[in-house]
């Protein structure tokens, strides 16, 4: 994998976007130090290099109904890659399921999960064991929050 260059402008620059992707284009390039059309430019130029993936809006789960948050470890029977590749898919079509990983160690996925209530995370725990390649499944609800920081570390030193 071929890595970017990036100077302390365009890191400044993907810091500010992870912050607040709705800044405008000026303030964006007076937090960088440059002016607006080359800003822009920049801007374009990490999101065709892929550094940019996307724009979106984080939102309040309590506000909109949400109320648990669920962590879940699944072993499987077999780690052959097509059944891994299907466990995967599988979780792909669960809401619910917010994030899913393939780990190492005791399990072989960890997933982020979130519902309304807990009748809803019983059922698709129930779900989730009835599967035919499931060989466990271990569940942490989330009690409270001691820091939520999407993104990455953008250093601009």
């Amino acid at each position: 994998m071929r890595r970017i260059k990036l100077d302390r402008v365009d890191r400044v620059i993907l810091r500010e976007l992870q912050r607040n992707a709705r800044i405008t284009n000026v303030e964006l390039a007076r937090r960088a130090g440059i002016s607006a059309p080359p800003c822009l430019r920049r801007v374009r130029a990490l999101e065709e290099a892929g550094l940019i993936k996307g724009y979106t809006a984080l939102l309040s789960g309590s506000e909109l109904g949400f109320e648990v948050t669920m962590f879940a470890t699944v072993g499987l029977h077999s780690q052959a890659e097509a059944d891994l590749h299907a466990f995967g898919n599988h979780m792909l079509a669960k809401p619910l399921v917010r994030e899913a990983y393939m780990v190492t160690g005791e399990s072989d996925f960890l997933l982020k999960c979130v519902a309304r209530d807990i009748n809803e995370v019983q059922h698709f725990i129930s779900e989730l064991t009835a599967l035919p390649n499931v060989a466990s499944v271990k569940t942490r609800l989330v009690l409270g929050v001691s820091k939520y920081e999407p993104g990455l570390p953008i250093d601009t030193a």
